[in-house]
């Protein structure tokens, strides 16, 4: 590997940009930070707390008195809340309506793109969420922007979670969950999600993991992965 670089993702809730950057980080043998979990862990603090999502007073007071740790243990990013291991907890529908509301908060974003930016600038990282091209690394080497429809997204989300046992929730109730995130995400006035111009847009309706990364990887220079 001729540098340390940086490789950032984003898109829509359900989009598939974890399951990419995963496979991203596996094919360059490189380190993936999954900025998603950092929010659903804030949000589950909130939950823990009681404390109201958009209620920026005590959200702040709880993001400084919280203590938010991520370990990488054999590949696996693992998310501790105050001591405890929490990185299955975070991925339940609760959570993830949680950390859409709370990520809107100028407080959290700035705690938590401080924290990605510390992470990342040691050595080469992978990215993905929804401002890490716009806001978190501007000056990331490779850009991508993956997107696909809603009722896509509803789709694969849903067999996501009956591939893990769970069937609490109807397409339609997952698809409402994917409508209210992506009207979120993009209008909220604090670092919203956007397709910066550099970035390489990528449709997921019509083709599998295997082919998107195939087309991600297309674009990365190969001096940069020692080939």
């Amino acid at each position: 590997m001729s540098e340390i670089y940086q490789i950032a993702i984003d898109g829509p809730s359900g989009s598939g940009k974890s399951t990419l950057a995963k496979g991203v980080a596996k094919a360059l043998n490189i380190m993936y930070l999954d900025t998603g979990a950092m929010y659903r862990t804030c949000g589950l603090a909130a939950i823990k707390k009681g404390i109201p999502f958009k209620d920026e007073q005590k959200v702040a007071e709880l993001m400084n008195s919280m203590k938010l740790e991520i370990k990488f243990v054999d590949g696996k990013q693992l998310m501790i809340l105050d001591g405890i291991d929490v990185t299955d907890s975070i991925r339940t529908p609760e959570v993830s309506i949680a950390a859409s509301d709370i990520s809107s908060l100028a407080v959290v974003r700035t705690k938590m793109v401080d924290m990605q930016r510390e992470i990342s600038k040691a050595q080469t990282f992978v990215l993905d969420g929804r401002d890490i091209a716009s806001k978190v690394l501007p000056n990331a080497k490779y850009k991508f922007f993956l997107t696909a429809s809603s009722s896509k997204r509803a789709e694969r989300r849903l067999a996501e979670l009956n591939s893990k046992g769970d069937f609490s929730q109807t397409y339609e109730e997952v698809l409402r969950d994917i409508e209210y995130r992506d009207k979120q995400d993009s209008s909220r006035a604090n670092a919203p999600l956007i397709k910066v111009d550099e970035a390489v847009e990528i449709c997921t309706d019509n083709i599998n993991i295997e082919e998107t990364l195939n087309t991600l990887l297309s674009y990365i220079d190969k001096s940069d992965i020692g080939a």
